[in-house]
């Protein structure tokens, strides 16, 4: 199965983003493919806002990108654009970083107002990256997002079942299976 790097540009450690695709990631897991995440927020503010393209923590971000078959983009929308911090890592990625690449770009935020924010903001700056295909993104707002009171995400029915289609449309252009066929065999 693929290889997926999951790419939180959450600025927040209690990100709803980030548990998103924490969520995403087990069905992908489930589906047999090997997912690791990157939470951008871990990585050096130094070596970010310098633009240090030589800092062993960005620099390990970039093979993280080579390695993976495909990547997922979580990211919050704040005044209708992906996060800077997200942008901060993009900026330092080679321009053809996503070359070869299947790419789920997602989002989530407070209003429909900041829907097009994927693909009017993030999508051009991944299709500049090369990707071999970008998937139709998807947003999904904060109050779709909760935790259960044993710590648990709770998605929304309409938002949960919407998700599980993207993903399973972003695991088979990466060859993988669908959680339908998971179930079955």
């Amino acid at each position: 199965m693929a290889t997926i790097l999951s790419v939180s540009g959450s600025p927040s450690a209690t990100s709803r983003t980030a548990r998103l695709l924490e969520h995403l990631d087990e069905r992908l897991r489930d589906q047999g493919h090997e997912v690791t995440s990157l939470q951008v927020r871990t990585l050096p503010a130094d070596a970010l806002l310098g633009a240090e393209f030589g800092h062993p923590a960005i620099v390990e971000a970039i093979a993280r990108f080579e390695r993976a078959d495909g990547i997922v983009i979580g990211t919050p929308v704040y005044k209708a654009a992906y996060s800077g911090l997200l942008k901060s890592l993009l900026d330092l990625l080679p321009q053809y970083a996503l070359a070869g690449k299947t790419v789920l770009p997602l989002a989530t935020g407070g209003t429909t107002a900041h829907v097009l924010a994927l693909d009017y903001a993030l999508r051009p700056v991944l299709n500049s990256m090369g990707p071999h295909h970008i998937l139709p993104g998807w947003f999904t707002l904060d109050r779709d997002v909760t935790v259960g009171e044993g710590g648990e995400l709770v998605v929304a029915k309409p938002s949960a079942e919407a998700l599980a289609e993207v993903t399973d449309r972003f695991s088979a252009a990466l060859g993988g299976r669908t959680a339908a066929l998971a179930q079955a065999g």
